[in-house]
């Protein structure tokens, strides 16, 4: 795979997490694998920090967003128009991701294999479905609908701009 690409990796907690290792790690990237950070340095750039999210994805060169499916990862991917690739891993996370790939048909999902893995060869044919196929194309489409709609419901006469501005009056009043 050839994409470039910008990872945030797991914090520190979650990186000591069960699904990564079942060890504390005094580095953070310690779960890659040897040497990935070497292979990759020309292409991509991990960063076990925190990252500015809305900044990275509201950037005209990110053309994709692998994300957990947390509530305000989808908001933030949906608000910015970015094409996204959800990979659940636990709570509404999953239902989030079923709304996004299912109902909504703006996300491709990646998909564990019979050992409950997913592997590289997974995640690299659906990165490159989402950023060169015929599917990733129609996902982008709907992206910008969905951000154009967004846009309008926070504008300052939108739908949700209004029901927000209404519920701190009630609260206003009833306090």
């Amino acid at each position: 795979m050839s994409e470039r690409f910008l990872w945030k990796s797991p914090d520190e907690k979650a990186s000591n997490a069960a699904f990564f290792s079942v060890q504390s790690v005094a580095d953070p990237l310690d779960f890659l694998p040897r040497g990935f950070l070497e292979r990759t340095k020309k292409r991509g750039q991990v960063v076990s920090s925190w990252a500015p999210q809305n900044r990275v994805l509201a950037h005209r060169a990110t053309g994709g967003f692998l994300t957990h499916c947390g509530w305000n990862s989808c908001l933030d991917g949906i608000t910015n128009g970015v094409k996204l690739i959800a990979w659940p891993l636990f709570a509404e996370q999953r239902m989030n991701a079923a709304l996004l790939t299912e109902g909504l048909k703006v996300s491709l999902r990646v998909e564990a294999n019979e050992n409950g893995i997913v592997d590289r060869k997974q995640i690299a044919g659906v990165v490159q479905k989402l950023i060169g196929g015929a599917e990733g194309k129609d996902i982008g489409n709907k992206m910008r609908v969905l951000k154009d709609a967004a846009a309008e419901a926070w504008s300052q006469t939108g739908s949700s701009k209004k029901a927000l501005g209404e519920l701190v009056h009630k609260w206003n009043i009833q306090v």
